[in-house]
């Protein structure tokens, strides 16, 4: 089993920046892809970003790229999600998760969650 925790969330302006945090504890980091989600008030959650065990691999909507950027240092147990010009749109709580296996955008496919970070873009 992992626990994760998510943390730099924040209120921030539009065109700002943020980097989140994924910060795991547990079973050996190494083994496990790493998703990003997000869900705004009344929405579904979305998939943001995926990276690989050993982090060569990465993964995102066509909507966000080149805005985000995962990444992750396995030695100290992290993967971090870089958020650039951010906009009104992007306000939602965000979530990273991990599995074993997928590293897709299917949340259904993960197995171990984090508890959230709020992100606010203000206009």
């Amino acid at each position: 089993q992992v626990l994760l925790e998510e943390s730099g969330g924040g209120l921030v302006q539009a065109g700002g920046s943020l980097r989140l945090s994924c910060a795991a504890s547990g079973r050996t980091f190494s083994y496990y892809n790493v998703g990003w989600f997000r869900q705004a008030p009344g929405k579904e959650r979305d998939f943001v970003a995926a990276i690989s065990r050993s982090g060569r691999g990465t993964y995102y909507p066509d909507s966000l790229k080149g805005r985000f950027t995962i990444s992750r240092d396995n030695a100290k147990n992290t993967v971090y999600l870089q958020m650039n010009s951010l906009k009104s749109e992007d306000t939602a709580v965000y979530y990273c998760a991990a599995d074993g296996h997928s590293m897709g955008s299917d949340e259904n496919e993960y197995e171990y969650w984090g508890q959230g970070t709020q992100v606010t873009v203000s206009s």
